[in-house]
Order: structure tokens, then C-alpha cells, then sequence
């Protein structure tokens, strides 16, 4: 009768705030509203990174980008760590931690998942090593094994690509550190859209396509290994009546209803979930 809901989950908008255009024909409040919402940003990022050459600092922080909406998994703390390379001017460790964290992900779903897929041909090449770093046979196996979604697939070896580029020596590297480690950024966080995300389209195999700004994982794939391993960690089991609060920076999931011991299907549960809210 329950579902896993997302709770544990990572963003960070204030770039998409900071990035967006005032427009002339809003209305003075809202132009107001945003303006302020704007300011308190930038002294929050001043605050944050410094007085330091801060212009070039708030440059940096608005080409970043806002950090996606994701589940809290592999990656939110070394990408955040990027975001500050990246934000101080440090381009090049900002470039070589993304090729990093991008094969630390690799490393860490084969890791995770190896166990699940022991009657597999691909466990006899994995399931004594503590590291890969062949990125081709990685992604290979990950994908032999239903985990990487087909556009992830694509963008780790275009990561893999950029990591080849610009970790072995190339003299073009130091004039167009600022340019590649963008880039490597820019791949890095589709990927985490992609794989770990909750927000945007298209939706995940693995939700159930309900409310916006609420996500459940369907019954079927509870026990997907990637789900199981990854998603679930970050899901609480609810049902259809339940309610969040905030409780600090977290949310508390309030749940006393009984319900009936009975399995539904997502759809129904979709249904019940839209009456309740």
C-alpha cells in the first residue's frame, strides 16, 4: 500500500536566481522582490567566498550554475567542493576534480552493485578489485547491467574524452583551463540531472510520474539494484495520507494513518495520493 518517497535531496538555485533577467514589464513589486532576492544572494556569496577579487568570484559563481536537484548519494559534497575551485579562480583542480569525481562515480556504482549482479558474466572482472580505471570497461559493464541510464552512457565518455585531454599533457590545457573545466562541469552535472536527479524531464524510469515536486519510486523498481542501493537511501516509506514538515533544514514525515494491508498498483496509488493532497 506505501511507496518510497524522496527525501534526502541536494540544490542549490542561487545562480538561477542571480541569472535571471528583471524584465520591464513586471510589476514594480515583483521587480522589487526579486532585486532583493538578488542583493541578500550576493552578499551571501561574498560572505562565502570573500572580498578578494570578487567581482571575477560572482562572475565565476553565475557560469557555475545552480547545483541540480539530485538525492543525496556519491557526489553532492566532492561537487560542491568543485564549485569552490571553480568560484576562486582555481580552473585547472576544478577540471581535474570533475574527471575525478566522474570515475569516483564509476568506481562507486560497480562497488555498490557488484553483489547484486553475481550470476552475471561481468562479476569475474570485478568482484575482487577495490578500483577501475578503464572508464570504457566501466561504462560497458554499468550498462550490461541495466544501471546507466542510455544519455548518461554518452556523457561519461564524453568525460572520459575531455579527462584524456586534459590530465595527460597538453600545452593547449594551461591558456584554456577556465574553458574545459566549464565544460567538464557542465557534462559532470547532466549527469547527475540524469542519474540521481528528482527534478525536470525526462522523468526518471524509476518514479512514478505523480505531483509535481513530490517523487515516489514505483514497486516494480524497488528491487532494482540501482534503485535499492542508491535511491531508496535517500526515501522514506510513506503512504498516500502522509504530510512533511520542516523540521530545521530537514523534513520530517508525519505518518499515523493505517492502511489497509494490501498491495496497489502505482497508478492506483497515484490516485489515492491526488484525493488526499
Amino acid at each position: 500500500m506505501k511507496r518510497y518517497r524522496v527525501i534526502g535531496m541536494a540544490f542549490d538555485s542561487r545562480a538561477m536566481i542571480l541569472n535571471t533577467e528583471i524584465k520591464d514589464d513586471w510589476t514594480e513589486d515583483i521587480k522589487l522582490q526579486w532585486q532583493q532576492n538578488k542583493n541578500t544572494i550576493t552578499e551571501g556569496v561574498q560572505y562565502q567566498y570573500g572580498n578578494h577579487n570578487f567581482q571575477n568570484k560572482l562572475e565565476n559563481f553565475k557560469e557555475f550554475g545552480p547545483i541540480p536537484f539530485s538525492i543525496i548519494a556519491y557526489h553532492n559534497k566532492f561537487f560542491d567542493q568543485i564549485r569552490n575551485a571553480y568560484v576562486v579562480g582555481s580552473y585547472y583542480p576544478a577540471l581535474t576534480a570533475t574527471c575525478s569525481l566522474g570515475e569516483r562515480i564509476l568506481n562507486h556504482l560497480i562497488i555498490t552493485l557488484r553483489d547484486d549482479f553475481r550470476k552475471t558474466p561481468q562479476y569475474k572482472d570485478v568482484y575482487s578489485k577495490n578500483s577501475f580505471d578503464n572508464w570504457d570497461r566501466a561504462i560497458k559493464i554499468l550498462n550490461e547491467w541495466n544501471v546507466l541510464l542510455p544519455d548518461v552512457i554518452s556523457l561519461f565518455h564524453q568525460l572520459k574524452d575531455l579527462r584524456n585531454f586534459s590530465i595527460h599533457f597538453n600545452p593547449n590545457t594551461e591558456a584554456e583551463d577556465k574553458k574545459y573545466a566549464l565544460n567538464g562541469i557542465q557534462i559532470l552535472k547532466r549527469i547527475i540531472e540524469l542519474q540521481f536527479g528528482i527534478g525536470g524531464q525526462p522523468l526518471r524510469p524509476w518514479f512514478i510520474n505523480t505531483i509535481p515536486g513530490a517523487f515516489y519510486v514505483t514497486k516494480e523498481a524497488e528491487e532494482w539494484p540501482f534503485v535499492k542501493r542508491v535511491i531508496l537511501p535517500s526515501c522514506v516509506q510513506v503512504g498516500y495520507k502522509h504530510r512533511l514538515e520542516i523540521s530545521g533544514n530537514l523534513f520530517k514525515v508525519i505518518d499515523d494513518n493505517q492502511y489497509d494491508d494490501k498491495e496497489i498498483s502505482d497508478d492506483e496509488f497515484k490516485d489515492l495520493l491526488a484525493v488526499a493532497t
